[in-house]
């Protein structure tokens, strides 16, 4: 099954909003199990040591003088850079201050930044006056995920991404960034506030939020992101599962567990990808409490069962969902080599069996043909025996009539 095929929900992707669009296009860092986008633990409160940019040149140089040069000098040119990650690509530098630390924002707040990003060559491949996104919730690349954190409100600052924290090798369509291409972004943090509770959340704008987190879910994963967009689509879900303090009808009810079934369908197809064969089951699992009859559900249920070397009812899952969509040529494929696949194993454990019992049928058959064999020799014996005896008194009988 092709990557389309597997983010069969994903279709709408390219009729969300340009915000929504750019905001998903993301490479991120290698997460296994943990699909926290990254815990600020090492990144200390404290300011970094400034760098010693004089070089031991300007120990003479009045101190007026280096106010004046600094005051002259555009924000651009100021000189003390953070290495947020300690590895050199990913750095952020302070255009103008903000107010203060108590200011800056947290994780799970939503955040409005004013956006410029630059190629390499000082090329502008996006300008967003108004971006807004949740902060730690991976709806942006990683280099703003991770740097905004550490910005003041009302702050400018110059961010330097590797690729690996931006596009990534595969680049992006909108905005345009080619392969491993290297970001400068200018950033100013304009807003932050607190999330909106869930339970007090109007049930349209509740659906509306799930619908843009399972958004960007699949942009992460047709990326080939699968631990993200893991990440977006069990925010979704929390989302969708969130009591309300609010009336909501019968028909929101609804739509609120069709987005939760597909998150589910598009978790198990991210979680294959990742190998998470149980967590996959899982969530198939749960999507079929929902939807009993859910044909995506049961697929991916039966290649998940497949996986873990359960044939029998990996055959009788996707049997269910042949049932169900009897024309649908991928479940016919899959079927028909897992019952290909499940006889041939059959076949090997009975060689199998045979060879460690030691073939205990051809023993038999070896028995049974000795003592027939026996037998017949036997019966020879016997039959040569009563031959001779008959033929010596014959001749006895004529030696006697002889003398008399």
């Amino acid at each position: 099954m092709t990557e389309k095929e597997e983010t069969m929900d994903a279709s709408d992707i390219h009729d969300s909003a340009p915000s929504v669009k750019k905001n998903g296009q993301t490479s991120l860092l290698d997460s296994g199990e943990d699909f926290e986008v990254l815990d600020e633990e090492d990144i200390d409160d404290d300011p970094p040591p400034l760098e010693d940019a004089g070089g031991g040149k300007g120990n003479n140089t009045d101190e007026s003088e280096k106010n004046a040069d600094t005051d002259s000098d555009p924000p651009g040119q100021v000189e003390e850079w953070l290495d947020v990650l300690g590895n050199d690509q990913l750095k952020k530098k302070v255009l103008e201050a903000g107010e203060g630390r108590e200011s800056r924002p947290q994780k799970g707040q939503n955040v409005k930044i004013h956006l410029k990003a630059y190629l390499k060559d000082g090329t502008l491949v996006e300008e967003q006056p108004y971006l807004s996104f949740t902060l730690g919730d991976g709806d942006v690349i990683q280099a703003l995920d991770l740097t905004v954190q550490l910005m003041e409100m009302g702050e400018k600052a110059l961010i330097q991404a590797d690729a690996k924290y931006a596009y990534g090798s595969r680049g992006s369509l909108e905005p345009e960034v080619p392969p491993n291409a290297e970001l400068s972004l200018e950033v100013e943090l304009l807003e932050a506030i607190d999330a909106p509770d869930l339970e007090l959340l109007p049930p349209a704008e509740r659906i509306a939020l799930a619908i843009h987190k399972r958004e960007r879910g699949n942009v992460h994963y047709q990326r080939g992101d699968y631990a993200f967009a893991v990440n977006s689509y069990s925010i979704a879900l929390q989302i969708t599962e969130s009591s309300s303090k609010v009336d909501i009808s019968p028909e929101e009810e609804n739509e609120l567990m069709d987005v939760r079934v597909k998150c589910l369908n598009n978790m198990a197809a991210s979680q294959l990808k990742l190998d998470h064969h149980n967590a996959a089951l899982k969530s198939c699992v749960s999507a079929l409490e929902h939807q009993p009859d859910n044909i995506k559900a049961l697929f991916r249920m039966g290649k998940v069962l497949a996986l873990q070397g359960e044939y029998t009812e990996a055959i009788q899952t996707l049997r269910k969902a042949l049932k169900l969509e009897p024309s649908n040529k991928t479940i016919h494929a899959e079927l028909s080599k897992l019952v290909k696949k499940n006889s041939e194993q059959r076949g090997a454990e009975q060689a199998m069996y045979k060879k460690m019992l030691g073939n205990p049928a051809s023993s038999g058959s070896s028995s049974q043909k000795h003592r027939a064999k026996s037998s017949w020799g036997l019966s020879w014996k016997w039959l040569f025996g009563a031959t001779a005896v008959a033929i010596g008194g014959v001749a006895l009988s004529v030696v006697i009539a002889a003398r008399n």
